[in-house]
């Protein structure tokens, strides 16, 4: 995660790995429940193929941000991506 711009307009980014793991995805949370309020992007383009482990992290990403007064924001996500969070009804959730 880039912090290196606290305290300004720009937002903390969060990069997820083609294949999250339960570890990277608890890193990422821990550093966002560690980060001042801020927008948070998370690029989300690397998450191929989609699955049900993609969607797992997002929402994880979602809630740790929600819980730690961020707003996240989703960006690259593949078309599959968005059709599998569409099909598992967190596409509102996710705000994808």
């Amino acid at each position: 995660m880039d912090t290196s711009q606290p305290g300004t307009s720009r937002p903390l980014v969060v990069t997820l790995s083609a294949r999250p793991g339960r570890e990277e995805v608890e890193r990422l949370c821990a550093e966002l429940a560690a980060a001042p309020p801020a927008e948070v992007v998370c690029e989300a383009g690397a998450l191929v193929p989609a699955g049900l482990a993609a969607v797992d992290a997002l929402t994880r990403l979602k809630l740790a941000a929600v819980r730690h007064g961020h707003r996240i924001r989703f960006r690259g996500a593949a078309p599959d991506l968005r059709s599998l969070i569409r099909l598992t009804g967190l596409d509102e959730v996710l705000e994808l």
